[in-house]
């Protein structure tokens, strides 16, 4: 089974690259589940024809009870790739962290991973603040490697560079370990070049490169990755590569 924890600054576009690299992954064929792990709960959106799911904290508050069977707080996207969203507190109140330990404990108890018998688990983390809860994906074992979404902009490497820094906390645990870097172009002045001195800089490498496209927003509009837009394009081609890329190097 292929883990990935998905890491980014709030707005970087990292919900965009993993749900249409879930797709990318359906795509080939792989039973895929996708965790959206940030309070907004719109990892899955586009993977769901532009629907909301309804996050499992929501549910817990309200049906004040815990969900019997995954159907509850779960629905089947594109490809087949089940979709499942942590949410987090009423805003202004508890910590979002506890939720994602919450809701990650409830899918041990509803036995998500022996039911669903996935190929890939997709876990798509804010990464703005690595602590708490944010970092149970890499230090709770669930996911064995991260994927860094940055753009040339400072403040994504800046929020990159924490990312990187909480993972190598954890290196002698055998928890996960950073597998690279995905640069989500956002077509600043020397921004390869930039992100590539990130990357040397801490013994990365660049995994992918996503060129800012106005496919993605036009079939976002219409509640679609681009790979269900039309796995076609260019940049479609640019996700499907990484999938193959990552399982390959799985074997």
């Amino acid at each position: 089974m292929l883990k990935l924890a998905i890491y980014g600054k709030g707005g970087i576009g990292k919900s965009t690259v993993t749900s249409n690299l879930a797709a990318a992954f359906a795509s080939l064929g792989k039973r895929v589940i996708q965790i959206g792990c940030d309070p907004k709960a719109d990892s899955t959106i586009n993977l769901l024809g532009g629907e909301p799911l309804l996050p499992v904290m929501n549910y817990l508050r309200e049906k004040d009870e815990d969900p019997e069977t995954l159907e509850e707080i779960s629905k089947v996207g594109f490809g087949g790739v089940l979709c499942i969203e942590t949410g987090g507190p009423t805003p202004g109140l508890g910590c979002a962290g506890r939720g994602i330990i919450a809701t990650f404990q409830l899918l041990e108890d509803l036995k998500l991973f022996e039911t669903h018998k996935p190929d890939v688990v997709l876990y798509d983390v804010l990464g703005d603040v690595v602590c708490g809860g944010f970092a149970a994906p890499i230090r709770e074992g669930y996911a064995e490697k991260v994927l860094i979404v940055t753009s040339g902009e400072k403040m994504a490497l800046y929020a990159a560079n924490n990312i990187n820094s909480a993972v190598k906390n954890f290196a002698d645990r055998s928890y996960a370990r950073v597998e690279g870097v995905i640069l989500n172009h956002r077509n600043v002045e020397r921004e390869t070049e930039k992100v590539q001195e990130f990357c040397d800089k801490n013994d990365l490498r660049i995994v992918a490169e996503i060129p800012r496209s106005d496919d993605i927003i036009r079939f976002e509009d219409q509640g679609m990755t681009v790979i269900e837009g039309d796995p076609t394009l260019p940049v479609s081609g640019r996700f499907l590569d990484l999938a193959r890329r990552l399982l390959e190097e799985q074997k």
